[in-house]
């Protein structure tokens, strides 16, 4: 259980931990689906997206695959997998249009608001996120967010994605804070909870995608409950 007592910084992952990746996900599709005029079956594509998506973030935070291939890799990759026969031509420009369109969409997970704000009075907070800086910014902004957060850590303006250590210690070194009165809140038990232990910050899961149960922190399954711990 995380010492509330030590903890003076709090650094919080955005995506599908505030910003609800998901439903802004599924917002964007549809309207660039409606845009480029793509008949298809939204519900259908969507659940066979969520899960190729995860997995190339996952290799794109190893290092395995590009920027590049990341957004052009799960589009095609999720039309095979649903059967559409899909122009490889308009692969680019979909790609760019979800881009551009994804951080308009502003839907937090039900209870975030009340948390910052409950938290604001009593830490220091933070993001650290794998998201692009432009798109995380604007995320947060549109989002109605920027007053939380005294510092916006992302991995392309730090040049190292989280679960790697170095991007935890640089934005440790940016607030002159130690880890052990740290605490980092993420949806990621790789990337966010143990990269951030690993350096010896404190940590709690929010699972917000039903990974399993673990006993490395406390795992929540409603932000609201957050508050309960510290």
């Amino acid at each position: 259980m995380p010492d509330k007592n030590q903890i003076t910084n709090i650094f919080f992952d955005l995506d599908h931990t505030l910003w609800d990746f998901e439903k802004n996900s599924a917002l964007t599709f549809e309207k660039i689906f409606e845009q480029l005029k793509i008949n298809l079956n939204l519900n259908l594509f969507l659940e066979a997206y969520e899960g190729i998506n995860h997995h190339y973030w996952k290799l794109f935070r190893e290092n395995k695959i590009s920027h590049k291939d990341l957004r052009h890799k799960r589009l095609i990759k999720t039309f095979r997998a649903i059967d559409f026969d899909f122009d490889p031509q308009k692969i680019e420009s979909i790609s760019d249009q979800y881009i551009l369109h994804l951080s308009t969409f502003s839907n937090l997970f039900e209870g975030a608001i009340s948390l910052l704000n409950g938290l604001k009075s009593k830490y220091q907070l933070h993001i650290i996120t794998n998201g692009f800086e432009i798109v995380q910014h604007n995320k947060i902004k549109n989002s109605g967010l920027s007053s939380y957060f005294e510092n916006v850590f992302t991995a392309e303006k730090v040049g190292y994605k989280k679960p790697n250590p170095i991007i935890f210690e640089y934005a440790l070194d940016h607030t002159r804070v130690n880890a052990q009165n740290s605490l980092m809140i993420g949806d990621s038990l790789e990337a966010d909870v143990l990269g951030a232990m690993k350096i010896g910050m404190q940590a709690i899961h929010f699972n917000s995608h039903n990974e399993p149960h673990h006993n490395h922190c406390p795992m929540v399954e409603k932000l609201h409950e957050i508050s309960t711990i510290l």
